[in-house]
């Protein structure tokens, strides 16, 4: 890459540095394929390039993907992001999840490996399920609303909240997801509740990872 293809203090999207990552990717784990590559964050861009300039780097973007997946590097790709799904189509790092999903139409057509986003979904941090932000044709919807009508899966990041909410949640929550022994494993059930395909957790010890597998008991 060029130091002109750097943008927002270190964010690059140019097709011959997702070639080398996604080379150094594969090398580094050791596998032939990567079953979903992330662009990660690419609302960053819009901090300092205009919108029409980041749909072309998108489309860029999306365009090498596609040729990695018919190279048979990579299965499939998507986007994981922090800000830019959740915030309203007014706000500058907006994405629209249906001007990203046009996007892989236009390059591979309806059989397009655009599959996933990311972004934090939790009880702290909830407006995937209640703020529209995404505009579907005339209807403005909230994200899982809206990647439910275009085909996207969707994978809940921070369900923990950074471990916030592993601990001192309200009687409410309690209330609300009956029989499980800790406050981590409520978070985590409200996550699940939703229309996920996974809510991420991070854990260091069997034991919270003992714990964020039980079910519910029956009392």
């Amino acid at each position: 890459m060029q130091p002109s293809d750097v943008v927002s203090a270190g964010h690059c999207l140019t097709p011959g540095y997702l070639d080398d990552q996604i080379d150094r990717s594969r090398q580094n784990l050791g596998l032939a394929v990567i079953d979903l590559y992330y662009l990660h964050n690419p609302e960053q861009q819009l901090d300092v390039i205009p919108r029409a300039k980041f749909l072309t780097v998108m489309r860029d973007a999306f365009s090498t993907l596609e040729s990695h997946v018919s190279r048979g590097t990579i299965d499939g790709y998507g986007c994981a992001t922090w800000n830019g799904l959740r915030v309203s189509p007014e706000s500058r790092n907006h994405l629209s999840l249906e001007e990203l999903v046009g996007i892989a139409r236009e390059i591979a057509g309806d059989d397009h490996h655009f599959r996933v986003v990311q972004l934090p979904i939790n009880l702290a941090m909830t407006e995937a399920v209640r703020l529209p932000t995404q505009c579907i044709e005339k209807d403005r919807v909230p994200l899982l609303e809206a990647a439910g009508r275009l085909g996207i899966s969707v994978v809940g990041s921070a369900t923990l909240m950074q471990s916030q909410l592993a601990r001192t949640l309200p009687q409410q929550v309690h209330s609300a997801f009956p029989g499980f022994e800790s406050d981590a494993r409520r978070a985590i059930a409200f996550s699940q509740s939703l229309p996920v395909v996974a809510a991420l957790v991070g854990m260091k010890t069997l034991a919270h990872l003992e714990e964020n597998l039980a079910p519910a008991s029956a009392n």
